[in-house]
C-alpha cells in the first residue's frame, strides 16, 4: 500500500483513529470498517483500499476493493466547425466536458452509433472525428457519459451543412407561348444558405433574383433563357436553359381571307 495515500485506520481494542498522509477531515472511520466522506468531490472519485490486520501479526490480514464514483455531469458536444462544407470539410465532436471513471457513448439520429469509414472514434470515444460530412452525417449526434452508478446525455446538435447549389430547374417547364401572353418564370436550386439568382437571355445578363416576368411578349423574345444559382458559401454556381418559341398572334381564317 501506498503510505502517501493512507487516509485513515481504526485500532479496535484501543478504540483509536489514526490519520495518514491523505486524511482531510472529511472521512470518519467507524468500528464496523465502515468509512465516511463528506461533501465528497470529484478528487474522491478512485478506487479504495480496505485492509484488515489481526493485532499482533503483521503478515497476515484481509483486503477489500471498491471505487467510489460521482454522479455524471450533463455532457455537451463542442464542435471545431458547426457550418462545415458539403464533402469538403473534416468537423471534430467533442464530449464535454473531460471527466473521469466514465465511458462514452454516441448517438446519431437517436440511434447507436454504428461503425463507418465516415468517422472515426478516438481511444477513449470521447472525440469523434466526421470526414467530409455529407446531409446523412450532419446529425442530429447525441454523447452520453456513462459509469456504474448513473449516465447522462448531451442535448443534440445538428451540424449546419453547407452545399449546393444543385442545378437549377427553371419553371414552369414549357416552351410555347403566343404574342401578347405574359411570361413569367421561376428558378429554384437546392442549396444551403439559399442561393442567389440571375437571369440571361440569348447569354446576356437581363435581371437579379429568383423570378422573371414579361409582360405581353411579342416574337422579339424569342430566345435562351438561363438561370444561374450561386451560394457563396460554397463559392459553387450552376446554370440551366431552356428555350422560349413566341409565335405570331393568331387571326382567325375567316378574317385573315377578308370575310
Amino acid at each position: 500500500m501506498d503510505f502517501h495515500h493512507y487516509i485513515t485506520s481504526y485500532v479496535i481494542d484501543a478504540e483509536t483513529i489514526i490519520v495518514g498522509p491523505a486524511y482531510s477531515g472529511r472521512e470518519t472511520v467507524y468500528s464496523n470498517a465502515s468509512l465516511l466522506i463528506q461533501n465528497v468531490t470529484k478528487n474522491d472519485t478512485g478506487s479504495y483500499t480496505i485492509q484488515m490486520i489481526k493485532q499482533g501479526d503483521k503478515t497476515k490480514g484481509v483486503i477489500g476493493h471498491f471505487t467510489l464514483y460521482l454522479e455524471t455531469p450533463k455532457p455537451y458536444i463542442s464542435s471545431s466547425n458547426l457550418n462545415p462544407r458539403e464533402a469538403v470539410e473534416t468537423v471534430i465532436l467533442s464530449c464535454d466536458p473531460d471527466t473521469q471513471d466514465v465511458s462514452y457513448l454516441w448517438w446519431i439520429n437517436g440511434q447507436s452509433l454504428p461503425i463507418s469509414r465516415k468517422w472515426q472514434l478516438s481511444g477513449n470515444n470521447r472525440t469523434l472525428v466526421l470526414f467530409g460530412v455529407t446531409k446523412d452525417t450532419a446529425g442530429p449526434y447525441e454523447c452520453e457519459m456513462k459509469n456504474p452508478v448513473s449516465s447522462s446525455r448531451s442535448d443534440p446538435v445538428t451540424l449546419n451543412l453547407l452545399y449546393g447549389p444543385d442545378f437549377p430547374r427553371i419553371f414552369p417547364s414549357f416552351t410555347d407561348y403566343h404574342s401578347g401572353d405574359n411570361l413569367y418564370l421561376s428558378c429554384f436550386a437546392n442549396s444551403n444558405p439559399p442561393a442567389e439568382y440571375s437571369w440571361t437571355i440569348n447569354g446576356k445578363f437581363v435581371q437579379s433574383g429568383q423570378e422573371l416576368f414579361i409582360p405581353q411578349i411579342s416574337t422579339k423574345h424569342n430566345g435562351i433563357y438561363g438561370c444561374s444559382a450561386r451560394n457563396s458559401a460554397t463559392g459553387r454556381e450552376c446554370s440551366t436553359f431552356k428555350m422560349v418559341i413566341v409565335s405570331g398572334k393568331w387571326i382567325p381564317a375567316s378574317l385573315a381571307i377578308g370575310f
